[in-house]
């Protein structure tokens, strides 16, 4: 499909002046309203587009005026005045870069940090944090969606403004420096972009250009957005350029996909993405799509946020079976085994509703699944956001953990998680008052079906969204975490760390699954054949119960184990909350 020849948005030309455009197939008249006071009518063109040049720059505010009436912010607003209801602000995006020879890192060598640059206290204070999380181990920040949202708090998911970086965090250009500091460390940089629902409050592209919507398809956001107009999808495809080239960051985190209908739509942006970097740099683009389609991961995209792999070692370690867990309680160990040996475990099984989900994924590389045993809505949409260091027996935790970093998957962490953090990551929101009822109520009836919330007193617990207290008490204090127990879980990852540095991620390329078996209730082994030549062996036992293994590890290189004594590693026992990693062939 042929895109239009305009771009979205205000674009500074390098005379002084800049180039206004909006698409608006539904009104008659757009002006430009700058904060100086003059105003422009903008040239009505073919296709729905107003567009003229004006002689402002950087740094000038204005807004569109629609039909002598409304005026809104810039959808494709590059920064705002103050929030998602005010003026917009014209942007010049170069910058003095430092790490100018930087090309990034390769997939395989990803580590990634999870983190909410609000509860950091802006891209400052993140900026800050960035050796703290070089030293540990970690190779990629990323960095929960930075849209311009209603109010000072939000997770990002209610951005309205996608090209516009969110202004309670900070500048534009502190946000650059932000990443140029990150190159400078060997990190990379990724951003969770929201392109299947805009948020509740502050758009307004209903009111000129209603053809952004569907209306048959609805999302549980609202009117899905209508992919096939090719001005929709220019003005997405534009805001992935913007965080590569003008950000520089490395990669994008594409959020529920499963809501976007036109999935060539996701094939078309990967390759216009991949298509204006050279060869040379490494981008990586990653999806969370609850409906495990493989297909799009041969299609451009390097990975995909294992939900399947989460969802069965929560469940093993808390027994938990209600919400995302119902369709993991039954045969756990060998779902463990599947998502270990396979990535999806659901490749169009039913789910507990009678639902084919997923599609097959064997024949994929390990590193094409993002595994984690803790992120942003797996902690956050809980009650009480409660964290695993509260929910599970802590030697069954280092157990997963080590599973976790010495997988051939790629890893994710999340915030606070490397130090052992018990503060919870709650649900927060900061929206009008009308808004915030709707919000509040909500969320507590999604709760009224699990067993703890059978009452109207248990519900009226759950902290409100609103609240700024629920917002504070979300903020990890990296200072008080220096515990000899937070030290301890500290000096665990980073050991872990160093360990996938220097055993496994060399030869992660081409590396393959040979499968996983079950050895045991709770216990299985994983093997896989590395790029080298060699064979990496997890053994790992969950259950409170001694596991003989049919197979000896007695030639074996051991890289590592934890709770396994000599006595059991002689007898090629995994005792009760263990594991062993090896290496044959080396």
């Amino acid at each position: 499909m042929s895109l239009p020849g305009e771009r979205h948005g205000a674009l500074v030309n390098k005379d002084g002046t800049t180039r206004f455009a909006l698409w608006a197939p539904d009104v008659l008249r757009v002006a430009v309203k700058l904060g100086d006071g003059r105003s422009f009518d903008l040239l009505k063109n073919k296709d729905g587009w107003f567009c003229d040049t004006v002689e402002c720059s950087a740094g000038t505010s204005y807004q569109f005026v629609i039909d002598n009436d409304l005026e809104v912010p810039d959808p494709a607003s590059r920064a705002q005045v103050k929030d998602v209801h005010s003026a917009s602000r014209v942007v010049d995006q170069a910058y003095p870069w430092k790490s100018v020879t930087w090309h990034g890192r390769p997939w395989h060598e990803a580590v990634i940090y999870e983190l909410h640059v609000g509860l950091f206290g802006g891209y400052k204070k993140v900026e800050e944090y960035l050796p703290k999380l070089a030293e540990l181990g970690v190779t990629a920040v990323e960095l929960m969606p930075l849209s311009e949202f209603p109010g000072e708090r939000n997770w990002g998911y209610d951005g309205v403004l996608p090209f516009s970086p969110e202004s309670s965090y900070g500048t534009p250009e502190e946000l650059k420096s932000l990443i140029d500091t990150a190159h400078s460390l060997d990190l990379m940089v990724f951003v969770d972009v929201v392109y299947n629902h805009f948020g509740p409050d502050g758009n307004y592209l209903g009111n000129y250009a209603k053809g952004f919507f569907r209306d048959d398809i609805q999302t549980p956001w609202g009117a899905a957005i209508d992919f096939r107009k090719p001005q929709v999808r220019q003005y997405f495809i534009e805001n992935a350029l913007m965080w590569i080239l003008d950000y520089r960051v490395d990669g994008l985190r594409f959020d529920a996909v499963h809501a976007i209908s036109e999935k060539d739509f996701l094939v078309e942006l990967a390759q216009r993405v991949r298509s204006s970097v050279a060869p040379s740099r490494h981008i990586h683009l990653m999806l969370e799509n609850e409906n495990n389609d493989a297909s799009l991961l041969e299609q451009g995209f390097n990975a995909q946020w294992n939900d399947d792999g989460h969802n069965i070692l929560h469940h093993i370690l808390t027994d938990e079976h209600e919400g995302y867990y119902e369709n993991f309680a039954e045969l756990p160990t060998a779902k463990l085994a599947r998502a270990l040996g396979e990535g999806f475990i659901y490749q169009g099984q039913l789910n507990a509703k009678g639902e084919p989900r997923g599609s097959l994924s064997a024949h994929l590389p390990p590193t094409a699944f993002i595994l984690f045993l803790q992120n942003h809505d797996q902690v956050g949409n809980r009650a009480f956001g409660e964290r695993l260091s509260l929910l599970t027996d802590p030697e069954a935790l280092k157990v997963a953990t080590a599973l976790l970093l010495l997988s051939p998957m790629i890893p994710l962490l999340f915030m606070g998680e490397e130090f052992g953090s018990s503060q919870p990551f709650l649900f927060f929101t900061d929206h009008n008052e009308d808004l915030s009822k709707l919000v509040r109520d909500g969320r507590r009836n999604e709760f009224s079906g699990f067993s703890h919330f059978t009452s109207d007193e248990a519900l009226q617990k759950i902290p409100d969204p609103n609240a700024q207290s629920t917002f504070t008490n979300s903020i990890i204090d990296d200072a008080s975490h220096t515990s000899p127990e937070h030290q301890i879980w500290r000096d665990f990852y980073k050991n872990l760390l160093a360990l996938r540095h220097s055993e496994l991620t060399p030869n992660l390329p081409n590396a393959i699954s040979q499968g996983a078996d079950v050895l045991a209730d709770g216990a299985v082994l994983a093997t896989w054949k590395l790029g080298d030549g060699s064979v990496w062996r997890i053994y790992v036992n969950f259950s409170d119960a001694n596991v003989s293994s049919p197979h000896s590890w007695a030639k074996e290189k051991l890289i590592f184990d934890h709770g396994v004594n000599q006595p059991h590693y002689q007898q090629n026992v995994l005792p009760a909350k263990s594991i062993l990693v090896t290496q044959e062939g080396i």
